[in-house]
């Protein structure tokens, strides 16, 4: 097992939450993979998108749902400042996880984070479990209750969707 895999399990865990995430046979380090793997909804699929906060050089998360995207200018108001691509190596640094496997919790770094208001039309969405054929699923309540996320409109459908 992964070390990034454990550690999101740890984070689970330690929030009194009793999850087993799914090892998919193929790739999901998309939404549509996932969700074809999973065999839910593109929208059920919490998707982590991961900004670098221009001023603080810190990183900033945003769940949205699978076929969603993230609108750049309402998530930078929402941070405080403007808002730029995070590159592997930050991602890497501050969560712990690679591109494709950024699960909302178990970060190495506590960062900001944000919940796309679409995920609360689910009962249960699927998360990157820190790797590309890992996910959990979870109450999107939850992860506001237990981890923080803020639940906020700063996302749009995707132009593919």
């Amino acid at each position: 097992m992964s070390k990034s895999l454990k550690r999101v399990m740890r984070a689970l865990s330690d929030a009194g939450l009793d999850v087993t995430p799914t090892e998919a046979t193929t790739q999901t380090r998309t939404a549509a993979e996932a969700a074809a793997a999973l065999g839910v909804e593109t929208d059920q699929i919490g998707k982590s998108i991961i900004f670098r906060a221009e001023d603080s050089d810190r990183a900033v998360l945003f769940l949205t749902a699978g076929g969603n995207r993230v609108d750049p200018d309402r998530a930078a108001a929402l941070v405080g400042e403007p808002l730029g691509k995070a590159d592997a190596a930050l991602i890497r640094a501050q969560t712990g996880f690679a591109i494709g496997g950024v699960a909302p919790v178990g970060h190495l770094s506590p960062c900001p984070a944000f919940l796309d208001r679409r995920l609360l039309d689910f009962d249960v969405i699927w998360c990157a479990a820190g790797t590309p054929r890992h996910n959990f699923p979870i109450a999107p309540g939850v992860l506001v209750e237990k981890f923080g996320l803020q639940v906020a409109d700063f996302a749009g459908p995707s132009p593919e969707m």
